[in-house]
């Protein structure tokens, strides 16, 4: 039945119907219930970070729950799809059960947690879809060994869950920022190629965030805590495979990759090689803007996005 509303006559009707239920299921869920997350206890070491100390945390539960119970409810059920919505679930509840601990869990531990999640999408993808790479404006493809895409998809996919969680460090920017790089797919669906359904599920898990967003704009109620930033960097990569055109993730998640990576590069090198480098730039971005170049909350957010926005318009003129 849902799946003859959503392909018939009824489909644009069933299909704005999912995604206004996905927004306000998200407000009203979170205003009612955001009461009933753990709360934040502040970081040391980030800029302001005390200032959101005692906020409720954890909010991407609420709207990671609700993108997946939209995505069942206004598509028509797919073996490949549901897998991505559940490692989306799993990535989500990776980083809730660490928002709920007294005692954060350690890199390592996330960082396997990570890495199983990432080899499961991995194996998932190249099972559907098989193991092409292609560059969109180049209109160049080649098939790779399975093993060898298998890594390389595998490492998109724990990149960007943890860039996306380590530029969540300001209100409203890590959610800003996703919306703009999943818009960014959709808007170049057309071009890539991308199937529709996957087109909706982007809108379905922007709608969420937006609901998100109203709580958490400057001056912010709540936070999404790893519970959010862990499973939007997953879903920005399932975007990015099934836009047949991965390395699109560079351009449209630029912004992303380099506040939340160059964190990660900076601390790798020190601890493996010894070697230090951005020895005068605070990591993430987003704090080194803030303190050493004086921009407001509001600021750092608007900026980065409006640089993002320039960068994704620029890329989708490039493979039109």
């Amino acid at each position: 039945m849902l799946e003859l509303l959503f392909h018939g006559t009824n489909q644009g009707i069933f299909a704005f119907i999912g995604i206004m239920a996905a927004y306000a299921l998200t407000c009203i869920l979170l205003h009612f219930c955001g009461g009933l997350l753990p709360r934040d206890g502040g970081r040391d070491f980030a800029v302001d970070g005390k200032l959101s100390q005692g906020k409720p945390r954890g909010a991407g539960f609420v709207f990671i729950l609700i993108f997946a119970v939209t995505v069942f409810l206004f598509l028509p059920l797919d073996r490949e799809r549901s897998i991505y919505v559940i490692l989306t679930i799993a990535a989500m509840l990776t980083g809730f059960l660490d928002d709920c601990s007294k005692a954060p869990w350690g890199e390592y531990k996330k960082g396997i947690l990570d890495l199983i999640i990432s080899v499961m999408m991995a194996v998932t993808y190249i099972n559907f879809n098989g193991t092409t790479l292609a560059i969109a404006f180049l209109d160049w493809q080649t098939e790779l060994p399975t093993w060898l895409f298998g890594v390389l998809a595998t490492l998109l996919v724990w990149v960007s869950i943890n860039v996306t969680n380590c530029a969540d460090g300001v209100d409203g920017l890590s959610a800003t920022l996703t919306s703009v790089t999943l818009m960014s797919f959709y808007f170049t669906a057309e071009s890539t190629g991308m199937e529709e359904d996957y087109r909706y599920m982007t809108l379905l898990m922007v709608a969420c965030l937006l609901g998100y967003l109203w709580y958490n704009a400057t001056p912010s109620r709540m936070m999404m805590g790893d519970a959010g930033s862990r499973a939007m960097g997953l879903f920005i990569a399932v975007m990015a495979l099934k836009s047949g055109y991965v390395l699109l993730y560079i351009p449209f998640a630029l912004i992303l990759i380099l506040d939340g990576g160059l964190g990660l590069v900076k601390v790798a090198l020190l601890r493996f090689l010894k070697i230090r480098i951005l020895k005068n730039t605070r990591t993430p971005l987003h704090d080194h803007v803030r303190k050493n170049l004086g921009w407001s909350n509001t600021q750092t957010v608007f900026k980065f996005a409006i640089i993002q926005i320039v960068i994704a318009f620029a890329t989708a003129w490039l493979i039109r």
